[in-house]
């Protein structure tokens, strides 16, 4: 049985989700800006709500505690079928391969309920657990992309990695 329930994200998880992006605040640097109030959970639940975004929360399955989070954005349907990966996780899970669980169950349900063919994830080339994670789950380093995505105010250079349903066996 799995150690993670991954489910979306509900208002409910407002509260919860909060005070653990609080308090892995220096954890998360330099790779995310994650909301640290309600005005920013909201603002990423309604994204989640109303826009091409399904937002994922891993909680531990025996104590309901967060493991981390699970973006799949900007889903694209039609003749693309594919979407962008971010994730993180929380400082006191780290090194237990609970987000590469939590992970690779998100791809599983893109790639199975969702019907997606392709998922990129773009990682800063310094983060290496990062790119350790999506490795082990069979992503495919595809480019590097200069000034790629703007994080705490700064470009950031990226690295491209994706995967193709087709090259993994889903669960889902």
């Amino acid at each position: 049985m799995s150690s993670i329930q991954l489910s979306r994200v509900l208002r409910n998880d407002a509260a919860d989700l909060i005070s653990a992006n609080c308090d892995n605040q220096r954890y998360h640097l330099p790779w995310v800006t994650s909301f640290t109030d309600q005005a920013g959970f909201d603002a990423w639940f309604a994204r989640c709500l109303t826009g091409p975004n399904i937002g994922l929360v891993a909680r531990l399955r025996t104590t309901g505690e967060i493991v981390g989070v699970v973006n799949i954005n900007e889903i694209v349907a039609g003749a693309f079928q594919s979407a962008y990966l971010g994730y993180y996780g929380m400082a006191r899970f780290g090194r237990r391969g609970l987000m590469t669980e939590a992970v690779g169950s998100a791809v599983n349900h893109a790639f199975g309920e969702l019907g997606l063919h392709r998922l990129e994830a773009n990682i800063q080339p310094a983060n290496h657990a990062s790119i350790a994670l999506v490795r082990r789950l069979g992503f495919q380093k595809e480019g590097f992309s200069p000034r790629y995505l703007r994080i705490n105010g700064e470009w950031q250079d990226h690295e491209r990695w994706a995967v193709l349903a087709d090259t993994i066996e889903t669960g889902g």
